[in-house]
């Protein structure tokens, strides 16, 4: 059976337990408690649980766990795909699951990195001056996507798990960010939105969106 925890947790959860072990032999009652706690938290942080992804290709689900606070069906997109878009944001605090999931089925088209600032991931000025790593996928059917991930406040690392001509499947893990952040999609206005701010989402099963069949 597959280990619910990402890979990418595993250092920071050794040296946790390290450092509560060392402390306890030491005596040290507070600082192992502490570093229990530290430890526990952790290994939370970096659960990462199956989901059931929906068997509907004309579904859009999820990449992020955490709460919409953008939707946005008329913009103009001049950073990944050039071209008159849809948008939704997804904010995740430090207690949501952060590994990320391809919200459809596609190819990738390229990967777009880009440093900038550690500014709140909740502001609209994260959102354009925000270290970011744009997952660009072909879905077919002439229908391109922009799957951003972008750090924030807390979060320092971007880690994206897939390259450029991957094929990845609807709901499958292609990267994280760690200790909390956000993740923009910029969609095409065929797509029928089924959400709204406020709304808590899940990875891989809520759906977003709907794609005409």
């Amino acid at each position: 059976m597959r280990i619910p925890v990402a890979a990418e947790g595993t250092p920071f959860i050794l040296f946790a337990a390290f450092a509560t072990l060392v402390l306890a032999l030491l005596e040290q009652q507070a600082g192992a408690l502490l570093g229990l706690a530290t430890t526990a938290f952790v290994l939370y942080f970096f659960r990462d649980p199956s989901r059931i992804v929906p068997d509907d290709d004309t579904v859009l689900v999820s990449p992020a766990d955490g709460r919409i606070i953008v939707v946005d069906p008329n913009i103009h997109d001049d950073r990944f795909l050039m071209a008159d878009v849809q948008k939704i944001s997804i904010f995740m605090n430090v207690f949501d699951v952060h590994v990320n999931r391809a919200p459809c089925a596609g190819t990738v088209e390229q990967i777009v990195y880009s440093p900038g600032k550690f500014y709140s991931a909740d502001t609209t000025r994260a959102g354009l001056e925000n270290e970011t790593c744009a997952l660009i996928l072909n879905a077919g059917a002439n229908r391109r996507l922009a799957c951003v991930q972008m750090a924030g406040l807390i979060a320092r690392r971007i880690v994206c798990w897939t390259e450029k001509g991957d094929t990845l499947a609807k709901g499958s893990r292609f990267g994280m960010i760690r200790f909390g952040s956000r993740v923009d999609l910029y969609l095409s206005a065929d797509l029928r939105i089924e959400v709204k701010n406020g709304q808590r989402v899940k990875a891989g099963e809520t759906i977003l969106g709907r794609f005409p069949s």
